[in-house]
């Protein structure tokens, strides 16, 4: 299986440092960054900017920002519409939402799954972006049993990807 992540409109540089090292854990081929996402070794930055988001990404990286192909994206959703018409399924980690969802490590999720996988992350509190829904194949959510609606973006994605590549 191969997998593209795509962190689109994360705040907080730890997640990104925190789901760049989970990507690289299990193996993922590419990572987008896009919207106000920080970027990683960020050429339009300040260079003391640039340092200092480095840094803070760093800190939950811990050297796998180095390790992955990582691409800066100014137009994400050309991007994912380009990776879907080349045969890439496109799968939306939400919840709470009103649109279908399947329920990651069930047996309609499995059934559905495809061979060639875009991961899509969104806002910590918002989640995805309305404006990607449209190239998005599968909603997928993972169930919970606690009180809370919903894990911190990094943990979520760990989740997400271990539940896509063990299906």
């Amino acid at each position: 299986m191969e997998i593209i992540v795509v962190m689109h409109n994360i705040r907080s540089c730890y997640n990104v440092g925190a789901i760049l090292r989970t990507c690289e854990g299990f193996g993922v081929s590419k990572v987008f960054l896009s919207g106000y996402t920080p970027r990683i070794h960020d050429r339009k930055l300040l260079p003391h900017l640039r340092e200092k988001l480095d840094k803070e990404i760093h800190k939950t990286a811990l050297g796998a920002e180095d390790l992955l192909d990582i691409c800066a994206c100014d137009d994400i959703f050309t991007e994912i519409k380009t990776l879907s018409d080349n045969g890439w399924q496109v799968i939306g980690l939400e919840n709470n939402i009103n649109k279908p969802l399947s329920v990651l490590g069930s047996v309609q999720f499995k059934e559905k799954l495809s061979n060639k996988v875009v991961l899509v992350l969104g806002e910590e509190v918002n989640g995805i972006d309305k404006s990607l829904y449209d190239v998005i194949d599968i909603f997928v959510e993972i169930p919970m049993s606690g009180k809370k609606e919903s894990f911190n973006v990094s943990v979520a994605a760990g989740i997400a990807l271990y539940g896509i590549i063990n299906s």
